[in-house]
């Protein structure tokens, strides 16, 4: 049996391993290791330094891709309680509340609110799935009820256990994961981010005559996804991550498991992006869109948890082209871990970065806000060409209304006074593309 503190030291430096990125680095202390680089360090810092910005940054460029109605939208930024179908009103939260503190009186995961904690117990459960993906039937044949509650009493108290030992079959542990994901007093993609995922399921590509065919929008949905993902609470997308990454995995094994990315879907989507308390009929209504939804997560799961180009972009240039990075700073990044990072030696005769000369840095940025101003006068052409219609007056409106922001094309409609809830940021409206 492992040792506990062998099991904290191993799931610790793999979150670790995944965050602490270095840019730019001045602490001698630090040079004589590797550098760990991650592409996502800007936008993990901007997140800690500030977070409005961040935030703000983020929902704008989402609300460019899928539509979220005025009540709907207050409830994804937390102006309002998320109302979901099957709801039963405060009441039911208020009973749900209690149960949670109850159930967290003798310091148990399951049942409580997620925890890195709990994601560390849990840990040992996905360690050894990721062992045994070739066992057929995977998360869709039910393990041992006896065994099952053994393994649940070890990881409420705390304990490790030796699932190399023999006592345990593969399907024990897939079906315990899966009630541990159950038993979460909300679904891990959260109940504020469910109308969100239906939007996003439903983004289809577009013919020559702007209207919708019935292929899905692959590069908008990894956009949307990645943007979505962003604002999960840290230890739900350190799951999330770890979940994803093993269905992927065990997907890519179905010729052996006969576990495909949509058999998985069906195992999971229930667990982990249905709202609490859903009926029959709301079942009915939504459940093909998300079990899709959760099939396309499962596919393209390597590149969901990447920051897209143009927030990395924004996020750098909130501090320069040169930034000094302390080893405080390596401490304040929160646990959204990316693991597709890279070592780089360390340099002996010159930093990482930092023999860029004020010169270069404004050729840059000129460059950057050419592209920009590009970029614009492109989606303004676009969005002019477009067939008459309440959404290309809406477009041109949000183009109009934004101060400082003037339109190539000369007649255009003039600005509207009245104010959307979800039109706060023309920068939402704009995507570089890095060259």
């Amino acid at each position: 049996m492992a040792a506990a503190g062998d099991r904290d030291e191993i799931y610790t430096r793999i979150r670790h391993d995944t965050l602490c990125s270095i840019v730019i680095c001045n602490d001698a202390s630090l040079r004589n290791g590797p550098i760990i680089f991650n592409p996502d360090f800007f936008v993990e810092k901007l997140r800690h330094d500030k977070p409005e910005v961040f935030t703000e940054l983020v929902v704008s460029n989402i609300t460019r891709l899928i539509d979220l109605p005025g009540t709907e939208f207050a409830q994804f930024i937390g102006e309002e309680d998320p109302k979901l179908p099957g709801s039963n009103g405060t009441a039911a939260g208020f009973f749900r509340s209690l149960n949670f503190l109850k159930r967290k009186d003798k310091g148990v995961i399951f049942g409580a609110p997620l925890t890195e904690e709990g994601i560390a117990q849990v840990y040992q459960l996905v360690e050894y799935l990721h062992k045994n993906l070739r066992t057929e039937g995977l998360f869709r044949v039910p393990g041992n009820s006896i065994r099952q509650q053994i393994l649940k009493d070890v990881l409420n108290s705390g304990g490790d256990i030796d699932l190399d030992s023999g006592e345990f079959h593969p399907n024990d542990v897939a079906t315990l994961l899966k009630i541990f994901l159950g038993e979460l007093p909300e679904p891990l993609l959260t109940h504020r981010h469910f109308h969100a995922h239906l939007k996003i399921a439903d983004l289809m590509l577009f013919d020559d005559r702007g209207n919708k065919t019935d292929v899905p929008d692959k590069e908008r949905r990894i956009e949307a996804l990645q943007l979505l993902f962003l604002l999960l609470p840290a230890s739900n997308r350190n799951l999330l991550k770890l979940l994803l990454d093993l269905l992927y995995q065990t997907a890519k094994k179905q010729d052996r498991n006969k576990m495909s990315a949509y058999n998985l879907a069906l195992m999971f989507a229930p667990h982990i992006l249905w709202p609490k308390n859903l009926t029959a009929n709301d079942i009915q209504e939504n459940v093909t869109k998300l079990n899709n939804g959760m099939t396309f997560m499962i596919k393209h799961s390597q590149k969901l948890f990447k920051a897209p180009a143009y927030v990395r972009e924004h996020s750098r240039l909130q501090y320069g082209s040169r930034l000094h990075v302390s080893k405080d700073d390596l401490d304040l990044l929160p646990s959204h871990g990316c693991m597709d990072f890279q070592l780089l030696k360390p340099q002996k005769r010159s930093r990482v970065g930092s023999c860029s000369s004020s010169s270069t840095t404004n050729t840059f940025q000129d460059n950057t806000q050419q592209r920009t101003e590009e970029a614009l006068k492109e989606l303004f052409c676009h969005v002019h060409n477009m067939p008459d219609s309440a959404k290309k007056k809406k477009l041109i409106r949000q183009f109009t209304k934004q101060p400082g922001a003037s339109t190539p094309v000369s007649d255009t409609h003039t600005p509207v006074n009245k104010k959307h809830a979800r039109s706060r940021s023309f920068s939402g409206l704009i995507k570089v593309n890095p060259s």
